[in-house]
C-alpha cells in the first residue's frame, strides 16, 4: 500500500460483499471478540475494536492527531488543539443550541412539504425524504439558493464515497473525484462568501464571516472549510440516522405502535438507532508519537481506525448489545465521537431525526419495507446507510 493511501477512504476487506455491509456488525463484533486492537494488513493501519480502546483514541488528541492529509484544506475535523480550540470556539458562536432550536419550525415545515409530495402508496425513503430533508436545511443554514440543492447532495455523496476495492487505480480514481468536488465546493462558497461579505444576511455564512475571540476572526480558507464539512457532515450522516431510523421501525414494526402511544420516546429511540445502526462507523486518527493500545505497540505516523460500529456492541458497555432497546439507559454510544471532536451537529442532527419520526409517525399508520426491491449498500469505509430505502405506506 502506498503511504499516502488514508484508510479511512478504504472499506476493511472483512466487508467484501453488499450482503456484508449491508450488515457488518455481526462481522465487527467477530473480530472485536479476537481482541481490541489489531493490524488490517491490506489498508497498512491499526485497527480498534473494542469499546475502552475507542474511546481512549478520540479523547485522546494528544497521542491520537487528526491531522492527516491536505485535501480537506484548514478543516476543522483535521485539526489538533490549539488551533482546534481557537475555531471550535469560533464556530460555536455562530452554531449555539438555541440557533439550532429556532430551526425546530422551519425543518418541521420542510419534513411536512416534503411528504405532502409523496403521491401512492408507495415511497423511497432516501430518495423522497431523508436525503431532501437535511439537504435543504443545510442549503438554507449556509444561505445558498433553493436551485443548487442538486448539487448540494452530488457533492456531499462524493465527499463520503470510499474506493471501490484495494486496487491503486481505484483508490487514483477515487482521490481525482474528491479533488475535483473540493475544487467545485471551493469556487462555489468563495463566491458566496464575497457576496455576504458586501451584504451580510441572516445566515451561517454571515454569522461565520463576523465571528470574532480577541480580536482573530476566521480566515476565508476556514469558513469554506467549515461549509465543505457541514455539507458532507450534515447530509449524510442525517439522511443514514433517518433512513437507518425507518429501517428499524420496519424491521421490527412493533416499535410504531410503541412509539405512536408514547411520542415522547423518539429521542431515546433515535440514541438507539445511533448506537444500533450508527451513521458513522469509522473515525481515523494517526499515531503523533509512539504509544502501546491494548497489548500493541503503535509507531508515530501509523494510521488508527475506530471502529464505532464494533465499539458499540461491545458486550462489556452494552448488556445485550445486539438488541434494540429504545429505554436504554444509559447509552453512551461513541457515534458523535468522544472528546474535543465531538461532533459539532450533533443537536441538528438529533433535533432533525426526532422531526422527521413525528412527521413519519403521525402521517403514516404502517411503514413497511418492499421485499423485493434489492438493497444497495452505501460504498464507504465510514458510513453506514443505503443508497435507497423502499417503503409501502398506509395514510
Amino acid at each position: 500500500m502506498q503511504e499516502a493511501k488514508f484508510a479511512s477512504l478504504l472499506i476493511m476487506p472483512e466487508l467484501d460483499s453488499a450482503e456484508k455491509l449491508l450488515q457488518p456488525f455481526g462481522i465487527l463484533s467477530e473480530l472485536r471478540r479476537k481482541g481490541p486492537v489489531r493490524y488490517d494488513e491490506a489498508r497498512a493501519c491499526w485497527v480498534v475494536l473494542a469499546y475502552d480502546e475507542v474511546h481512549r483514541v478520540l479523547k485522546d488528541p494528544k497521542t491520537f492527531s487528526s491531522i492527516r492529509g491536505t485535501a480537506a484544506g484548514q478543516n476543522i475535523l483535521f485539526m489538533d488543539p490549539p488551533r482546534h480550540t481557537q475555531m471550535r470556539d469560533l464556530v460555536n458562536k455562530a452554531f449555539t443550541p438555541r440557533a439550532i432550536q429556532e430551526l425546530a419550525p422551519r425543518i418541521q415545515s420542510i419534513a411536512e412539504e416534503l411528504l405532502d409530495r409523496v403521491d401512492g402508496d408507495e415511497m423511497d425513503m432516501v430518495h423522497d425524504f431523508a436525503a431532501p430533508l437535511p439537504v435543504i436545511v443545510i442549503a438554507e443554514l449556509l444561505g445558498a439558493p433553493a436551485e443548487d440543492r442538486d448539487d448540494f447532495k452530488r457533492w456531499s455523496d462524493a465527499l463520503v464515497e470510499s474506493a471501490e476495492d484495494l486496487t491503486d487505480e481505484a483508490f487514483r480514481a477515487l482521490i481525482e473525484n474528491r479533488k475535483r468536488t473540493f475544487e467545485e465546493l471551493f469556487v462555489y462558497f468563495k463566491s458566496i462568501l464575497e457576496v455576504r461579505a458586501a451584504v451580510p444576511r441572516n445566515d451561517l455564512i454571515s454569522a461565520l464571516l463576523a465571528a470574532e475571540i480577541d480580536g482573530i476572526k476566521l480566515t476565508e480558507q476556514e469558513i469554506i472549510s467549515f461549509c465543505i464539512l457541514l455539507l458532507a457532515a450534515g447530509n449524510e450522516t442525517t439522511t443514514n440516522l433517518i433512513t437507518n431510523g425507518v429501517r428499524i421501525l420496519t424491521e421490527q414494526p412493533a416499535l410504531q405502535d410503541e412509539l405512536r402511544r408514547t411520542p415522547e420516546a423518539i429521542p431515546g429511540f433515535n440514541e438507539e438507532v445511533l448506537r444500533y445502526y450508527p451513521p458513522v462507523i469509522a473515525i481515523g486518527r494517526v499515531a503523533a508519537q509512539d504509544t502501546e493500545l491494548g497489548t500493541h505497540q503503535i509507531k508515530a505516523g501509523e494510521q488508527v481506525v475506530s471502529m464505532v460500529g464494533a465499539a458499540n456492541r461491545d458486550e462489556s458497555k452494552f448488556p445485550e448489545p445486539d438488541r434494540f432497546d429504545m429505554h436504554r439507559k444509559p447509552n453512551p454510544h461513541l457515534s458523535f465521537g468522544f472528546g474535543i471532536h465531538f461532533c459539532l451537529g450533533a443537536p441538528l442532527a438529533r433535533l432533525e431525526a426526532q422531526i422527521a419520526m413525528q412527521a413519519l409517525l403521525r402521517r403514516y399508520s404502517r411503514l413497511e419495507r418492499i421485499p423485493d426491491r434489492q438493497l444497495v449498500p452505501i460504498q464507504s469505509a465510514f458510513v453506514f446507510g443505503v443508497k435507497h430505502y423502499p417503503v409501502s405506506i398506509n395514510r
